[in-house]
């Protein structure tokens, strides 16, 4: 199962994707990450990783002339990809986790992410998932993704909502374009501090057709440690995320 977690920018996505996975851990599923969000560096750190690996833009020789780079790239020139297929530089793994990053913008001038929003979809269209895996995908923030038909081959699409006029009209476009692809929509709101808001949340999305799966609570243990650049833990919200996930594992 592939499921993208998208959303407004600082809705929570990464952190959403980080907790996903280590709750897959638990159950010993193997997963899977993809950072296919071009401007946030700190997905590895959330996840205990003491640094990324080398992106997939490289393995390819970069982002001029992709199509013909990922042509000759012997991993992009089969017609699928499993995870055992990626060299090792390009991924860190442990504990049942893997993280693969597709790519960075990195200087002032460099040109946009077009090509990795390419490269993101290839990669994902050809990637085949072991029985017992999944793919947790963090995308980018907005709605561009959609636009360069990187959830083609996505199974769930999962929002990151949190209580903002922005994140809920983010969710709203998300649902629309999701759905002129025949993609599903679920919404995880995240940074719920009381049973209040989330009833507020709750109505808003239903009156746009969109179902809440989960509710992740606010939880100074995600800050802090955020702030600080270490892994994320156990919590109440690492224990919402279990609920989110045992869902999406029910609807495969």
């Amino acid at each position: 199962m592939k499921i993208s977690v998208c959303g407004k920018g600082g809705s929570g996505k990464s952190a959403l994707v980080t907790l996903l996975a280590k709750q897959a851990q638990v159950r010993n599923i193997r997963a899977l990450v993809v950072d296919s969000d071009e401007s946030n560096s700190g997905l590895f750190r959330m996840l205990g990783f003491e640094k990324p690996p080398d992106p997939l833009m490289e393995l390819i020789g970069g982002k001029g002339k992709l199509k013909e780079k990922m042509s000759q790239a012997k991993i992009f020139a089969e017609s699928q990809i499993v995870v055992e297929d990626i060299p090792s530089q390009y991924m860190q793994h442990k504990d049942g986790i893997t993280l693969v990053g597709i790519g960075k913008i990195l200087q002032a001038l460099e040109g946009c992410a077009c090509p990795m929003g390419a490269l993101s979809r290839e990669f994902l269209k050809k990637l085949r998932l072991a029985e017992n895996e999944i793919a947790l995908i963090d995308m980018e923030a907005g709605v561009e993704h959609f636009g360069r038909g990187i959830e083609e081959s996505i199974d769930n699409v999962v929002l990151a909502v949190e209580p903002s006029f922005e994140s809920i009209s983010v969710a709203e476009k998300i649902k629309l374009l999701a759905a002129g692809i025949g993609k599903h929509v679920w919404a995880v709101l995240n940074k719920i501090d009381s049973e209040d808001l989330s009833l507020k949340l709750k109505d808003k999305l239903k009156i746009m057709g969109i179902k809440v799966i989960g509710v992740v609570p606010h939880d100074p243990l995600v800050f802090e440690a955020c702030l600080e650049g270490r892994a994320l833990g156990k919590g109440k919200a690492f224990r919402a995320a279990g609920k989110v996930l045992d869902f999406l594992l029910s609807e495969n």
